[in-house]
């Protein structure tokens, strides 16, 4: 890393991490309130079949075999196995609805967190790993799978068994009941006290797959493999990944056993509270007290053998929902990140553009950007962090005043860290202005609805991008309506449709993990191509060809210029020799416009444009020297 790039921005190295709110937790399933009545509905219903099965074995073992009235043992044998029907076609019912529920919100979230990225700065990615992201979007909320999906049922389920269960129990004898719950409240804190143990772990635990994560991002792309293997350093990062899943085998064990003897303290005290029933019953007898008959007896064990499973699971339940806090206090960590660049309340929409660009006044510094954005972080990651405090923090621009004509082209030059590229990101607004305006057709971008601008700007930069997916594909991510005719003429125009042409499967050729089966001119082509298709007005070219090579270069400078023709066009430019026939070239030093003019003009000056063309001649032959 280098030395001025600031370090990986998470939401917990801002803040410590605060628990996630219960209430905001349970505005998750509001949109679904309709069906989870339904389950509370089918809980109830089925809680009040589950305790008729006691009373109805009472009646046997009291009434029905020592009266041999057969009838009546035959009606209640019948309602005993028709409770057992009823209670399991209720317990599918409930498992399909609220399984459907959890999915649902895991869905909204999900979708909820992806939404609220693809509106963040920037800047955030700039200092987010991209393997920290994907965690929060697969590891996090899939493992809130079980939470969401049965937990919610589970406590309703377990709660109603318990309280119909403890009703029939007082039913039944008042004094035996008193015995069996002695020990609940003892069973309640143990429960707790697991649960807060377990959520701490869980969160260190998400922590530690966030950092598998990334590594396995970073490490294992093509650039990864090919950095790895170039340095020789495939076993040492094999190594390091056995480290951390090392440390991630010792938080799932401690994860797992957290509170294990403890709980299962708890299920064999509850095993044993029938012995209990029964030694309580054979001493009140010989004490005096009065007696049970062995229906009733029989009933209540057997009610209470049911409250061990439901109460249990109960305890259970509460331990799983402290540790699901930890992971839904992580997801509103994202879902609470602020957005900076936002769209008005009354946005403008440009209908038709021109394509003039203005510059008003405009001043940017990565310090000054609204809070919440990942401060510090420029293009590439250069950003102020180490720079001396008299030194002109990289990127920063100051009282910057251009227009270029609709149709016009500007070219921007100057030495690294001048500025170029945040003055290029301010027009698409990728940032935002910290000082002034920027203007397309007399309209502030800040004013503009997001469709408009993203229709009236198309970017082309030096690090193409393509996804994993055919040509064509690639190319309808610009016009996804595009017919086969419009990508063969965007390909023709960006002279690259006879390279796919003679490719075995043609635009259903596969362009490989970030676009490696192809050439770095060839997926040039293919983002100009990308950008042909779109068609808009005013084009940003990023330095489009500085790491080509010089013949490679040429044939995409063709195909820039076939893209510019008829656009504003504003060009970053490290080899000049692209920028030569500009209407107005500007030169930035420290964030400022030091120099502006035409070609002829700036090298009559003999200032610092002048210097940069002949240090480039020295550099690329092929640009004649002055």
């Amino acid at each position: 890393m280098h030395p001025d790039t600031p370090p990986e921005w998470t939401p917990s190295a801002q803040e410590p991490e605060q628990p996630a709110p219960v209430r905001r937790i349970l505005r998750l399933f509001r949109p679904y309130r309709g069906r989870l009545a339904v389950v509370g509905l089918l809980v109830a219903a089925s809680a009040l079949v589950s305790v008729a099965s006691p009373f109805l074995l009472r009646e046997i073992l009291d009434t029905a075999i020592p009266d041999r009235r057969t009838g009546l043992l035959t009606l209640l044998a019948l309602g005993m196995i028709a409770a057992a029907v009823v209670n399991s076609v209720f317990g599918v019912l409930q498992t399909l609805i609220s399984t459907t529920v959890g999915q649902r919100v895991m869905h909204d979230l999900r979708t909820a967190v992806y939404d609220r990225l693809q509106r963040m700065p920037l800047s955030f990615f700039t200092r987010t790993r991209t393997g920290e992201v994907q965690s929060r979007i697969a590891n996090d909320i899939g493992g809130m799978q079980a939470t969401v999906t049965s937990t919610a049922t589970s406590l309703v389920s377990n709660l109603t068994s318990v309280v119909a269960t403890v009703v029939a129990m007082l039913a039944l004898d008042w004094r035996l009941t008193v015995v069996s719950l002695l020990l609940l409240p003892v069973f309640v804190w143990i429960s707790r006290r697991v649960g807060a143990e377990r959520k701490k772990i869980t969160s260190q635990r998400q922590k530690q797959m966030a950092a598998m994560s990334a590594m396995v991002t970073e490490s294992l792309s093509v650039s990864g493999i090919l950095l790895g293997r170039s340095m020789g350093r495939s076993e040492s990062l094999t190594q390091q990944f056995a480290q951390e899943s090392e440390r991630l085998v010792g938080l799932e064990v401690r994860s797992n056993m957290a509170g294990r003897w403890r709980m299962s303290t708890i299920g064999i005290v509850m095993a044993a509270m029938p012995a209990l029933i029964y030694w309580a019953a054979g001493i009140a007898l010989q004490a005096g007290g009065p007696a049970v008959s062995i229906g009733t007896l029989v009933a209540f064990v057997s009610l209470q053998q049911g409250l061990l499973r439901p109460t249990v699971s109960l305890l259970s339940t509460g331990v799983q929902v402290q540790t699901s806090l930890a992971l839904f206090a992580r997801i509103f960590e994202y879902l609470d990140l602020p957005i900076d660049i936002t769209e008005p309340a009354d946005p403008v929409r440009l209908e038709k553009v021109r394509g003039e660009v203005r510059f008003d006044g405009v001043d940017f510094d990565y310090d000054s950007t609204p809070p919440g954005s990942a401060k510090g972080a420029g293009p590439n990651g250069a950003g102020p962090k180490g720079a001396s405090k008299s030194a002109v923090p990289k990127g920063t621009l100051r009282g910057i005043d251009l227009t270029v004509p609709a149709g016009g082209s500007l070219a921007v030059v100057g030495p690294t860290g001048s500025g170029k590229t945040t003055l290029s990101y301010l027009v698409p607004r990728l940032y935002d202005v910290t000082g002034g305006r920027v203007l397309i057709d007399g309209v502030d971008v800040r004013d503009l609805d997001f469709d408009s601008l993203a229709r009236a700007v198309g970017v082309v930069s030096q690090e193409t991008y393509l996804f994993h997916a055919s040509v064509a594909e690639n190319l309808r991510f610009a016009k996804p309506d595009a017919t086969d005719e419009e990508i063969v003429a965007a390909a023709e125009a960006a002279q690259i449709h006879d390279h796919i042409a003679s490719l075995p499967d043609g635009y259903d050729t596969l362009v490989g993990e970030r676009g490696y089966r192809f050439s770095g001119g060839e997926k040039q082509r293919l983002a100009i191509a990308r950008t042909i298709l779109r068609d808009p007005p005013v084009l940003i070219l990023d330095e489009a060809t500085s790491a080509l090579d010089t013949r490679t270069e040429q044939a995409v400078q063709q195909a820039i210029d076939a893209l510019s023709a008829g656009r504003t066009t504003i060009t970053i430019a490290h080899r000049l020799s692209t920028v030569r026939d500009a209407d107005q070239i500007v030169v930035l030093d420290g964030g400022r416009i030091a120099e502006r003019g035409t070609h002829e003009e700036l090298l009559a000056q003999d200032g610092r444009y002048a210097a940069l063309v002949r240090r480039d001649a020295h550099l690329s032959p092929v640009v004649p020297a002055v």
